[in-house]
């Protein structure tokens, strides 16, 4: 455990069709460094997963996101997944504990389908970043320089492509969330 990542704690933001394990190992790596890990869902209710194919488990929520804030965490995760950034972004709540983060420069690790919440929340205009190969014609389009690679790191903004980029993924999740406070991330 690392005693850089004692007393942190990271929302990690879905709905129902979020990837399972696109939530479940960042869940898994962060918690292995001590960090204090919540499910944020919009009714703060179970969520169902997405596992490649079918539909996976159910995943208890810790809170609402109507009872939470950014000033709460250190960091957020937003797993891909087709269904679950579909409803996320257009989900007026959660865009803006979006930009929430954005605002107060904390870092923000998005992977697969999971920038299209960012796309909505406006907040990719100028970053570099990567995301599953069918968004990036998404970000291009809404001013971000995408890039295919495995991870991309941009002033505490993660991006990664699919679960095989997960370990790297995770990686730098873990690198930004002990970093902290990002000048260049904002809104």
């Amino acid at each position: 455990m690392s005693q850089a990542q004692s007393g942190k704690r990271v929302a990690i933001l879905a709905t129902d069709g979020f990837e399972e394990s696109e939530l479940s190992a960042p869940r898994a790596a962060l918690k292995s460094q001590g960090v204090e890990v919540q499910v944020v869902s919009p009714e703060g209710k179970g969520i169902r997963a997405w596992a490649e194919t079918d539909w996976g488990d159910t995943y208890e929520a810790d809170k609402a996101l109507s009872d939470v804030d950014v000033t709460d965490y250190h960091a957020l995760v937003l797993p891909g997944g087709l269904f679950n950034p579909d409803e996320l972004r257009l989900n007026e709540k959660a865009l803006a504990f979006v930009r929430g983060f954005f605002e107060a420069g904390k870092p923000v690790a998005a992977i697969c389908h999971a920038p299209w919440i960012l796309i909505n929340a406006g907040v990719v205009d100028g970053r570099k970043m990567t995301s599953v190969a069918s968004v990036g014609q998404d970000l291009k389009n809404a001013g971000a320089h995408w890039v295919d690679e495995p991870v991309v790191v941009d002033n505490g903004l993660v991006t990664s492509r699919t679960p095989k980029d997960m370990d790297a993924f995770n990686a730098k999740l873990i690198e930004e969330l002990a970093e902290g406070r990002h000048s260049g991330q904002h809104a």
